[in-house]
């Protein structure tokens, strides 16, 4: 479908992306097929660390989430194959008079495979209703690096959360057993928001996973030592095959900075490669 020809229907915008990375012979990753439905797009790849590592980055022309939103991406990374992805902006989840909106995230990770999933901090405006899910299928011996960043409300305007809601879904899978589950039902202006189980009125929260092998005892006690500004909260934990550490602050970049810090620790002890920022950081 060509892009100036999608139109929103009357509940929002439909979008799907397939995408596909291959190991060609040379051990160059590819991205080997590509196709979408409506506004949802794959920039050109770059390797910027030889041909092994395929970096790409994803655009939603609209530039937001609205009220009756569909939007889906399904990523399939074969055996022995290394891909990066992210996003070269913030997703913004706009206020919505009553249609809920929903993004859904299926990764699949083959044999040997690498997958590394950076997006760009969201944003969800006071008033917006979303739902959002990340399904993440490791074969044997894959690994996968990945996090993700909300702001509840524009906290620049001085907005909060007070109403709307968001659900969001985390799980990770590998061949035999479940490694990682995660789900959280936010509402606007909740006890939730102001709770010291919960954000202890604070706007920003991330969750990083890393694993799908056994992970080092050694990396654990150094994402440990790492730590944010003293206005945030953050915590590290294992499970068998998953490091998880999640962050409660004020600021995205804060976060960002605290989550790329783990991200330059794991890299090189799961997938033996020392962190290269993907290009669009850099504009």
């Amino acid at each position: 479908m060509n892009l100036r020809d999608a139109q929103p229907s009357p509940i929002g915008w439909q979008a799907r992306l397939d995408l596909r990375y291959s190991a060609s012979a040379g051990e160059r990753t590819v991205l080997s097929h590509r196709r979408h439905t409506g506004p949802l797009l794959v920039q050109k790849p770059f390797y910027p660390e030889g041909p092994r590592v395929c970096h790409s980055t994803l655009v939603h022309p609209p530039g937001g989430i609205a009220g009756g939103d569909r939007l889906e991406l399904h990523v399939e990374v074969e055996a022995g194959a290394h891909a990066v992805i992210t996003t070269p902006g913030a997703a913004k989840w706009y206020r919505s008079t009553g249609n809920q909106a929903a993004q859904r995230c299926e990764l699949s990770v083959g044999r040997d495979a690498m997958l590394e999933w950076l997006p760009q901090p969201s944003i969800v405006f006071d008033g917006a209703r979303g739902t959002q899910s990340l399904r993440v299928r490791l074969g044997s011996n894959a690994r996968y690096i990945g996090w993700d960043i909300v702001c509840l409300g524009r906290t620049a305007r001085g907005e909060r959360f007070e109403t709307g809601e968001l659900h969001t879904r985390t799980d990770i899978e590998g061949e035999d057993r479940r490694l990682w589950s995660d789900c959280a039902a936010i509402q606007g202006g909740g006890v939730l928001l102001r709770s010291r189980a919960g954000l202890a009125g604070h706007p920003v929260t991330g969750l990083f996973l890393a694993g799908g092998v056994d992970i080092d005892r050694d990396l654990i006690e150094g994402c440990r030592q790492v730590e944010p500004t003293a206005s945030s909260l953050c915590g590290v934990t294992s499970l068998p095959a998953i490091l998880a550490a999640r962050f409660v602050g004020d600021s995205t970049e804060v976060a960002w900075q605290y989550f790329t810090a783990l991200w330059q620790l794991a890299r090189p002890v799961l997938m033996g490669r020392v962190a290269c920022s993907p290009r669009i950081w850099q504009t």
